[in-house]
C-alpha cells in the first residue's frame, strides 16, 4: 500500500516536472534570441558594429543560453519518463539524438559568438578588420542557422511522430509539428527569426499535453499512466487496463 502510493506520487509529480522545464526553457531561449536578434543582424558578413554598442546585452542573452539547455535537457528526461514503455526504439533513439545534437550546436555557436566579444574586448583596433572575425561570425551564423535550425526540425518530427504513436497529446498537435518542422527544414537560411518557431513550438505543444493531463486527474482523480493521455489505442493495446492502478482512499 505505501509503495503504491509513492509510486502515484511520483507519477503526478512528473507532470510538474515537464511544465516547469518547458516553460524555462522556452521562456530562456526566447529572451537570449530576441536579445541577441535585435543586436546582430543575420548577416554573417556584416562588419561588426554591435560589439561597440551591444557587446554587454549580447553577453547577456549568450549567458542565458547555459540554463536554457540545462531546462531542455530535463525535458527531454522528463519526456522519457513520462513515455514509459511505449516508447519506440527507433524513434526514441532520433528523438534522443536530435535534441542532444540541438543543444551541442546551440553551445557551439553561443561559444564562438562569446569568444568574439572577449577577443575584441582585449584588441578592438585590430578584431574586426580581421579574417578571424569574419570566419568567426560566419561559423556562428552557419552553426546556428544551418545545423541547430535542422537538428531542432528533426527534433519535432520525431516528437510528433511519438505523439502520433502514443496519443499522449491530440493528433492535431502531431501534424502542427509537422507542418513546423518542414518550414524549419528548408528556410533555415531565408526566414530570420525562423528558430524562435522551436521554443514556440515546445511551449505550445505540451501546454496541451499539460492539460489533458489535468483533464485526465479530473475525471478519473485515482488513476495513474505512464503518459497522461491513457485513452489512445496504442496505451490500451500496450498495456490492458490491468496497467491502470487505482489508489485506494
Amino acid at each position: 500500500m505505501k509503495q503504491e502510493a509513492n509510486l502515484i506520487r511520483a507519477r503526478l509529480k512528473t507532470p510538474r516536472a515537464a511544465a516547469v522545464a518547458r516553460i524555462l526553457f522556452s521562456v530562456l531561449l526566447i529572451t537570449g534570441l530576441l536579445l541577441f536578434r535585435h543586436s546582430v543582424r543575420a548577416d554573417p558578413l556584416e562588419a561588426g558594429a554591435w560589439l561597440k554598442t551591444s557587446s554587454n546585452r549580447i553577453a547577456l542573452a549568450l549567458n542565458l543560453v547555459p540554463f536554457a539547455g540545462i531546462a531542455f535537457l530535463w525535458f527531454i528526461g522528463v519526456l522519457r519518463d513520462r513515455l514509459g514503455e511505449l516508447e519506440d526504439r527507433f524513434f526514441a533513439t532520433v528523438f534522443l539524438g536530435s535534441g542532444l545534437l540541438f543543444l551541442a550546436m546551440l553551445f557551439a555557436s553561443a561559444a564562438v559568438a562569446g569568444g568574439i566579444i572577449i577577443a575584441y574586448a582585449a584588441k578592438p583596433e585590430g578584431l574586426l578588420n580581421s579574417a578571424t572575425f569574419t570566419f568567426a561570425r560566419a561559423v556562428t551564423y552557419e552553426i546556428m542557422n544551418l545545423y541547430a535550425v535542422k537538428m531542432a526540425a528533426v527534433f519535432m518530427i520525431s516528437t510528433s511522430t511519438l505523439t502520433i504513436r502514443t496519443g499522449f497529446t491530440p493528433r492535431w498537435t502531431a501534424f502542427l509539428g509537422f507542418a513546423c518542422a518542414l518550414l524549419m527544414l528548408f528556410s533555415g537560411r531565408y526566414i530570420e527569426w525562423i528558430i524562435l518557431v522551436f521554443p514556440l513550438w515546445v511551449l505550445k505543444e505540451f501546454t496541451q499535453a499539460a492539460k489533458q493531463a489535468a483533464e485526465a486527474r479530473l475525471t478519473s482523480p485515482g488513476i495513474w499512466s505512464p503518459i497522461p493521455y491513457p485513452r489512445s489505442p496504442a496505451f490500451r493495446k500496450a498495456f490492458g487496463a490491468s496497467s491502470i492502478k487505482r489508489a485506494k482512499p
